[in-house]
């Protein structure tokens, strides 16, 4: 074999490896994406200071 035979077969084998990873990791992000399922909202807990509580109440004598 010629060494440009043998670059060729090294450039096809490595494409087809990058390709098989691509593919791989693609795989990996859909099942990632399927076992994360929708984001949660967060819940208050009774310690979180929102904005509307820092607001001062109004007179109701008005």
């Amino acid at each position: 074999m010629s060494k440009s035979d043998e670059a060729a077969r090294r450039e096809q084998r490595l494409a087809a490896k990058l390709r098989e990873n691509l593919l791989r990791r693609k795989q990996q992000a859909r099942g990632r994406a399927a076992d994360a399922g929708p984001p949660a909202e967060p819940e208050l807990s009774p310690d979180i200071v929102t904005p509307d509580a820092l607001k001062p109440a109004a007179d109701s004598d008005s």
